[in-house]
């Protein structure tokens, strides 16, 4: 029964909370009511999907549909054109009692703009509720026409017509040309407060301050606003801010300020026209108080809202959220309820970054390139979460586990049981090649003092070419006795599994577990007897510790991958090996001999055969142990082109065992694989495809910088909804690193931001490896620059020579933008604060590769001053009964 109250709790906890914030985001904003009708609203009749450019225009019906929606809020409209079947407009408007302000449109084609005023004049002399026109919209502005020609233009339109004629220009064109006034018979000015960069809050004194400044210029005239409004989407602009409540409050301020002040208007716009967005950018198709559906935005009197369907949302994301929900609250026995709690509102979270992505994709006035885009983005987005979902699964466990499950620690046995009990034989591999003789013999030092009664050591030389390297490694197992043989194979295919299959040719027929340990390491003398008892359940079919290092200590470079290393073995494998899902590794790696032969050996196509053995013994049924205690400890790569070339060839070879084995992975399909494992092989490696998506979206981030700055007015900023999650995930990812290795690493925080940056250095060679990995089966062959005669900034330079040509380029791109746009448009810094994000591996790598060349630069940071910090002496196991399972 507790168990149940608290996911209850919890899942109601969850709720509560996530229906409180959707109603304070959407709390109604106060603001002055309007009661009565506008005077005017500009009209387009084009809907979404149409364009003036179209041969097909709006038809007589959906004009007359627009109309009579319009005449339920406005006296009357003005309209722009008397040409493509704008110009039966007024005759449709009088069925509604609506005036109209007839217009004109001007460009740069003489015989397009004979025709519109031939149309004007027409309409003008056919229709008494047409009561003022004006020939051209911000034809000056956008230099059509010259000042001469359009006053010749008026003029020639005054002397057929009746009515008042003008022009419609912004507030500064008039005040730049006075002949223009004259020539006019009244003002109509534009008023647009949101292309002024005017905050929201400033713009009703704005408006009247341009309003007064034209009327003392030009006192008597007589003064129409023909276009004054704000948009409910599209881009910031310094303070000026586009949303619906925004748009709700300037044009119910302006409709009252206007009534008092006793100034003639007309509302930009009555409909969201989705075509301007290819003149005016994102935010010319949201000008509309209808949406292109029709559709009200906003009431003009009573409460408005942010969205004003949000209940309808945020019980859809409830509803995506609950049943995984209660799936996990439903296994989680084993967290406790922080972690219940945390796991469950990243959940919702996800859930409602999905349902607002979509509600995005089908709320926007998308053109096939942006649904394209669009589309491209939410596969991102729905990767994205599902990573972090993963990771979230794994640091709510990793905090707030009550217990570890499958926790298998080191044997002791009592002497007694010891000489009474049956020890298997063992059979010891190390494959060496053109290996430093004196390093093979501290191994095999280490290996001939095993405490073990029943083992042999085979040494597999595989591909060296010189006698002088290999011949006194062959003469120390000589020496060291009958339990250590030695073969040199001049040519080797397969290279290290190549040698490990040659290995078990000679392994002795009594073998039972063969061992594999590489070349380099110190092995504990309780190794064999402390994990080999595991073996007395006929199921598991290997055992394995994890790597470590001894050689870190006092060395920054050193110690920051040392901790790196770590945190896989300390979590990633403790967390996965609860499902019986752990990696296997070359090295301190145990196998049941029957296991292995029973799958073949180990397999030359991949690079990662240890990983791939792995995944062979639990497809076939075997289960692993994992025991997380160094047994053994070897070095770490001397220079960040070792480290660099080592996880290049683990993501390669990860991607070419997703290619091999995909059909065992197969979530959906019986295999032989646990769903958990499936799991766990899928995810552990989805951050290396992130990584390659992340090295994608630099170059496509630098590709649409250089868009942005050359051709502003095709390319606009990336929608925020996609780039907020890019650096909250980042933040994310920071947590998590920083609170589970204060929990499972027995290291200090600053050893733990040293792993982070060596993981961040990381991010380029993993992603290239794994987009490598999608179209090549073999590793390519990777030069290494010979530098040893070139001073060491030169080769920490040269080093990460691909990774700080990235980082310059993402500096000086964030750069560009904050300066060209970020004085004016606000937006601007959350993409300049993605590219610097986005800059943060690259720059790792640059810092990483600099600590491994110039040992001087080493005493100018905090790491590599703190000697080895170690947990507490592993707990000891009792000897388990036969078949009896951990």
């Amino acid at each position: 029964m507790r168990k149940h109250a608290v996911n209850i709790t919890v899942l109601l906890v969850v709720l509560a909370v996530h229906a409180g914030i959707w109603a304070w985001v959407n709390r109604p904003v106060p603001m002055t009511n309007w009661e009565g009708s506008i005077q005017a609203l500009s009209y387009d009749p084009h809907r979404d999907g149409q364009d003036p450019e179209d041969a097909v225009q709006p038809t007589a019906a959906q004009i007359d549909e627009d109309l009579a929606i319009m005449a339920g809020v406005a006296q009357g409209i003005r309209t722009y054109s008397s040409t493509k079947g704008q110009e039966e407009i007024p005759a449709l408007a009088a069925r509604y009692g609506l005036t109209v302000t007839a217009g004109a449109w001007l460009d740069t084609h003489a015989d397009k703009n004979e025709a519109e005023i031939a149309g004007l004049i027409r309409v003008a002399n056919e229709n008494s509720n047409v009561k003022r026109l004006m020939v051209g919209n911000e034809a000056i502005l956008r230099g059509d026409v010259t000042v001469l020609e359009l006053i010749r233009m008026i003029r020639d339109v005054k002397r057929e017509v009746d009515q008042p004629v003008s022009t419609a220009e912004p507030w500064h064109v008039w005040l730049e040309h006075p002949e223009l006034v004259e020539a006019t018979d009244y003002i109509a000015v534009h008023i647009l407060p949101y292309w002024e960069e005017v905050p929201a809050d400033q713009v009703l004194d704005y408006v009247a301050r341009r309003y007064d400044q034209i009327a003392r210029t030009y006192p008597g005239k007589k003064i129409v606003i023909s276009e004054i409004g704000w948009p409910s989407g599209g881009r910031m602009r310094s303070g000026a801010i586009p949303s619906v409540d925004n748009e709700a409050t300037f044009i119910r301020d302006f409709l009252t300020m206007a009534r008092a002040r006793g100034w003639d208007y007309s509302i930009m716009e009555a409909f969201d026209q989705p075509w301007k967005r290819r003149i005016e950018g994102a935010a010319g198709a949201y000008w509309g108080i209808f949406n292109a559906d029709r559709e009200l935005k906003f009431p003009l009197s009573g409460e408005v809202v942010a969205i004003q369907n949000w209940p309808v949302l945020a019980g859809i994301a409830a509803v995506v959220a609950l049943l995984p929900m209660l799936y996990f609250l439903r296994r989680s026995r084993n967290l406790k309820p922080q972690g219940k709690l945390l796991f469950s509102a990243l959940l919702m979270v996800a859930a409602n970054l999905m349902v607002w992505t979509v509600h995005y994709g089908t709320t926007q006035y998308l053109n096939g390139p942006m649904i394209a885009v669009w589309s491209l983005l939410s596969l991102g987005m729905v990767f994205l979460l599902t990573l972090v979902l993963a990771e979230a699964l794994e640091l709510s466990e990793g905090l707030f586990a009550k217990r570890m499950l499958r926790h298998f620690t080191p044997y002791r046995l009592p002497a007694g049981a010891e000489r009474d009990r049956h020890w298997p034989k063992v059979s010891l591999h190390l494959p060496i090649c053109n290996e430093p003789a004196e390093m093979v013999r501290r191994t095999l030092d280490s290996l001939a003092k095993l405490d073990y009664p029943n083992v042999e050591v085979l040494v597999i030389d595989n591909n060296t070419k010189d006698p002088a390297i290999w011949q006194p490694v062959q003469a120390y197992c000589e020496l060291l006795g009958d339990r250590f043989r030695f073969f040199h194979l001049e040519v080797c295919k397969g290279f290290k599994a190549g040698a490990l299959n040659f290995a078990m040719t000679q392994t002795a027929a009594d073998a039972e577990v063969v061992g594999v340990i590489d070349s380099d390491y110190l092995v504990e003398p309780d190794w064999l007897k402390s994990t080999i008892p595991y073996f007395d359940e006929a199921k598991v079919g290997f055992v394995q510790a994890p790597q470590d290092h001894f050689d870190w200590a006092g060395n920054g470079f050193k110690e920051m991958i040392n901790w790196e290393y770590a945190g896989f073995f300390h979590i990633g494998m403790v967390l996965r090996n609860e499902r019986d899902a752990i990696i296997q590794h070359g090295t301190m790696t145990l196998i049941r001999r029957q296991a292995m032969e029973g799958v073949g050996n180990w397999s030359t196509w991949t690079i990662c055969e240890d990983a791939e053995m792995g995944l062979k013994l639990m497809q076939s049924g075997w289960k692993s142990v994992y025991i997380n205690h160094p047994f053994g400890r070897g070095v770490t790569p001397d220079s960040f082109e070792g480290y660099r070339g080592q996880r290049f060839r683990w993501a390669f070879g990860a991607m070419q065992i997703l290619r091999g084995r995909m059909g065992w992975l197969n979530p959906f399909k019986k295999t032989g694989l646990t769903f958990a494992q499936k799991y766990h092989f899928i995810m552990g490696w989805a951050p290396w495809a992130a990584d390659a998506m992340n090295l994608a979206f630099t170059v496509a981030g630098l590709a649409w910088t250089v868009g942005l700055l050359l051709f502003p007015e095709i390319f606009a900023f990336p929608v925020t909804l996609f780039l907020v999650p890019t650096l909250a995930v980042f933040g994310f990812k920071l947590a998590y690193t920083f609170s589970l290795y204060a929990k499972r690493v027995p290291c200090t925080p600053t050893q733990a931001a040293g792993a982070a940056i060596a993981g961040l250095a990381l991010t380029y060679t993993v992603g290239k490896a794994f987009l490598i990995g999608i179209f090549k089966k073999e590793k390519p062959f990777l030069r290494t620059p010979k530098l040893e005669d070139k001073p060491a900034a030169i080769r920490g330079l040269v080093h990460a020579r691909e990774e700080t040509t990235l980082m310059l380029c993402l500096w000086a791109a964030a750069a560009a933008v904050g300066l060209v746009f970020g004085p004016r448009d606000h937006e601007a810094y959350v993409w300049v604060a993605v590219l610097l994000v986005q800059s943060l591996p690259y720059a790792a790598a640059l810092l990483l590769s600099m600590m491994s060349a110039v040992p001087g630069l080493r005493v100018l940071l905090p790491f590599g001053r703190t000697a080895a910090v170690r947990g507490a002496k592993a707990p000891v196991a009792s000897l388990p009964q036969q078949g009896t399972g951990h």
